[in-house]
């Protein structure tokens, strides 16, 4: 396999995370790969291929310890990089040479495999530099988000530790994410690699005689590692006069700052600061001190732990979660919180005597034995082919198109093709462009969107064609669909923010326009309370009208109805109005207003001719079933419970009797 590894820092710079990327690649090496590093020198001259090593120009910030800044635009080396014909990209870095990387997978269509080193939130301080809160909220805030957009974008994701992916996770990062602890050559940190001579030279070299105890700091010397804490420590240990030193190995941003420090505390002869030391001198300088001591808490995993464990030291540290399984109390080391803490049980170590040191030291080299490198580059490789085999199903973005509120992507993979529809707010959020890499577990994703953008695109619909209430709509999603309740919840929100549904606005209007057609406040209320409206909300906005006008309404409504022809008894039109006044909507006693205020003139003339004609309906219907006194008295009941008169009733079956006789 050929693997390109993508890293803004590499030897010989000194840090975990140089220290991963060497103890991968040889282990990947061993195993027969071909393993090429993409990296930065400090030079803005052209970019410099050694030995599968290509180094892009770059400008070094001296603020950032020698972090080189590159552009993430390397068109030259991009060409090199594709004569490389590489199966997979491993990306170290999240900005600089971590951009170019993301360019040269997308252009080259390589997968692209992303490890989180750094806690970037632990770093805000080194752009927060009046120490400003509002700054560190914006600096973290950016932080996340650039973090969660890198996460997501990858083939595939690793971090080292369960802290790390607990973070990565709070960011909002979904996807699979592997916990691969990095491992170490443990060979390297063996303690008889170095010969007695040399840890001698370096210790004397140092200023350390041979009966005092050397504690050891091994790394990037920063505000994020809390150094301060260790060397403040030291003024205790001066006053009770304990023969114990302290050398700090590395280089840094804070390093002049520290000593400044040193010597304001007047402790500079018990700190001893060795700059910046070649990559393969490291574990000489641990195996030449008696413990190791760090109280940085920013660490993803804390590889100089480690490595001093690995090296048979004891470690000195304060609690953190990247240390729950190596940093065991009077195991492996120690663990303390404060400067006093710290300096009695470091004093209490160093006059510990000898078998029981040794008893530790042998716990400590045992405690790292499962961060062998060759377990180490098997776990990667196995996220490597897996990525790989993911990307062999990625589906690129042909088309985008507006459709209905919503964006229709054609997808596009290996001759295959796909139209999913997704809501312009998630096209916003992915900021997806045509030539996008859709990875399969986010096209299952999609797919289970589609359902969500669809059901809201039919909810835009329904809502086009007619007002809805929210649980008219709510009822829809949960009848029509498939849905789960929260994204339910989710659509009938977006609905309302967006203005869709407003039940308050949904109320007003459609009291109006039942009150154009006349109804009665009664059936207003029972109406809006079926479609979801609180029914105190609906008489309250109700009250807001006199009663005189909904009497007026209703006389107006009911006139209407006497204006109809009609061939009924005056008394039952009266029946017959009072019961449609109920079924309008209007309440008793507002029924019995709008009927007192009516005018009901009896034309004898209309009442007879009604009379008549439903009494040679009546006759012409029973005739055929009776005869005689039977048929007579048959039309005489029908008649009286239509509301006539009985001697108009009597008078008019006798004349239709007559009629009927006659014929």
């Amino acid at each position: 396999m050929r693997i390109g590894m993508f890293t803004d820092a590499y030897t010989p710079d000194i840090n975990g995370v140089v220290s991963s990327i060497v103890t991968l690649k040889n282990a990947l090496e061993k195993e027969g790969h071909e393993v090429y590093v993409i990296t930065t020198k400090s030079s803005a001259s052209k970019d410099l291929v050694e030995e599968r090593v290509l180094r892009l120009a770059g400008i070094e910030l001296d603020s950032f310890y020698g972090y080189v800044l590159t552009s993430p635009i390397h068109l030259s080396a991009l060409d090199k990089i594709k004569k490389m014909n590489l199966d997979v990209i491993h990306v170290h870095t999240e900005f600089g040479v971590g951009i170019f990387a993301r360019i040269v997978s997308s252009r080259l269509s390589i997968p692209l495999v992303s490890t989180y080193h750094t806690m970037y939130e632990d770093y805000t301080h080194y752009v927060n530099i009046f120490n400003l809160k509002s700054v560190d909220r914006v600096a973290k805030r950016a932080v996340y988000s650039l973090s969660k957009l890198y996460g997501e974008k990858c083939t595939a994701l690793i971090c080292p530790s369960p802290k790390t992916k607990e973070r990565l996770e709070a960011y909002g990062i979904k996807k699979q994410i592997h916990v691969i602890p990095t491992g170490l050559d443990l060979e390297r940190f063996e303690p008889e690699k170095t010969d007695e001579e040399t840890r001698l030279a370096l210790r004397k070299e140092m200023g350390v005689k041979d009966d005092e105890f050397l504690l050891v700091y091994v790394g990037r010397i920063a505000a994020e590692k809390s150094i301060d804490i260790v060397i403040e420590t030291f003024t205790i240990i001066k006053k009770l006069q304990k023969k114990i030193r302290l050398a700090i190995v590395g280089g840094g941003p804070q390093l002049d700052e520290l000593r400044q420090m040193a010597k304001n505390l007047d402790v500079e002869d018990y700190v001893v600061f060795t700059d910046r030391k070649p990559h393969t001198m490291i574990p000489s300088y641990y195996h030449a001190s008696d413990a190791f001591v760090s109280a940085s808490l920013s660490e993803t995993q804390g590889m100089t732990f480690i490595e001093a464990l690995a090296s048979g030291l004891v470690v000195f540290a304060r609690p953190d979660d990247v240390l729950t399984d190596l940093v065991l109390e009077n195991e492996t080391g120690f663990l303390f919180t404060t400067k006093e803490e710290f300096a009695d049980k470091l004093i209490a170590f160093s006059e510990m005597n000898k078998a029981d040191k040794e008893k530790m030291y042998q716990n400590a080299i045992k405690k790292v034995e499962i961060y062998d490198s060759r377990v180490f580059g098997q776990t990667v490789l196995n996220v490597y082919q897996q990525a790989i085999d993911m990307y062999q199903k990625v589906y690129d973005i042909q088309a985008l198109r507006m459709k209905d509120d919503m964006i229709e992507m054609l997808l596009s993979s290996q001759g295959d093709e796909l139209k999913v529809t997704i809501t312009w707010d998630l096209y916003l959020e992915k900021k997806y462009h045509i030539n996008a890499k859709i990875m399969p577990k986010e096209l299952e994703e999609l797919l289970v969107h589609e359902k969500y953008a669809k059901a809201y695109l039919q909810c835009i619909r329904k809502i086009a064609s007619k007002d809805r209430t929210r649980k008219e709509m709510y009822d829809f999603l949960t009848n029509e669909t498939e849905l789960d309740i929260k994204s339910i919840n989710e659509i009938i929100e977006k609905l309302e923010k967006k203005g869709y549904i407003n039940d308050a606005q949904y109320m007003i209007s459609q009291i109006e326009a039942m009150r154009a057609l006349k109804v009665g406040n009664h059936k207003i209320v029972r109406t809006l309370v079926k479609k979801g409206i609180p029914q105190e909300t609906v008489e309250n906005e109700l009250a807001n009208e006199d009663h005189e006008e909904e009497v007026a309404r209703g006389v107006k409504w009911a006139q209407k109805q006497l204006d109809k022809p009609t061939d009924s008894s005056m008394k039952m039109q009266k029946v017959s109005l009072q019961k449609k006044l109920y079924q309008q909507g209007y309440e008793t006693e507002t029924v019995n207003e709008i009927m007192s205020l009516l005018e009901f003139e009896k034309d004898e003339d209309v009442e007879h001719t009604n009379l008549m004609k439903q009494a040679q309906k009546a006759w012409k219907r029973y005739c055929q079933k009776y005869e005689g006194t039977k048929l007579r008295n048959t039309v005489f009941r029908y008649l009286v419970s239509k509301g006539f008169d009985y001697d108009d009733v009597y008078n008019a079956v006798e004349e239709v009797e007559q009629e009927y006789d006659k014929d």
